[in-house]
């Protein structure tokens, strides 16, 4: 018997992954920030979460187009998607922290992504428990039928 991975079409997760390192990639180039960010976090902190948005898109983007085995892309996309909730998570507390009451329904939203990546990652950790109980391959459900 084969498990059946339901979740690898998920084109707002893909849309995220493909924005967060032109977010950040641009944030570098040009040397700007949110106020936020420049108020609540220190310099090295403000550099990491940069480079940590570009780091979690192109992990995402691997981990989704990876051509070889599906544990090997579901391990890559969990660390993607682990990463960009940590970043948007940083950006929810600057927010917060700056902005107050202000600040809720920017929070809001950016707090969604960062649940809705934890909620990935905890899809994509019970598939790889299922893999590793079963030691089997992952098939994958897409608009043109199963493919292994």
């Amino acid at each position: 018997m084969r498990i059946l991975d339901q979740t690898r079409n998920r084109p707002f997760e893909t849309v995220v992954i493909v924005v967060a390192p032109v977010c950040g990639a641009l944030m570098i180039a040009l040397d700007v920030r949110p106020p936020s960010v420049e108020q609540a976090m220190p310099d090295l902190v403000r550099t990491g979460w940069q480079f940590g948005l570009v780091a979690a898109g192109l992990t995402g983007l691997l981990g989704i187009l990876w051509p070889g085995r599906s544990v090997t892309r579901l391990g890559i996309e969990l660390a993607a998607v682990l990463v960009l909730a940590t970043v948007t998570g940083m950006y929810v507390v600057a927010l917060s922290a700056t902005a107050g009451r202000q600040a809720i329904p920017a929070t809001s939203f950016i707090a969604a992504v960062a649940v809705g990546s934890v909620w990935r990652s905890v899809e994509i950790v019970l598939v790889l428990r299922r893999l590793s109980e079963n030691g089997r391959e992952v098939e994958h459900e897409s608009p043109f039928g199963r493919t292994p």
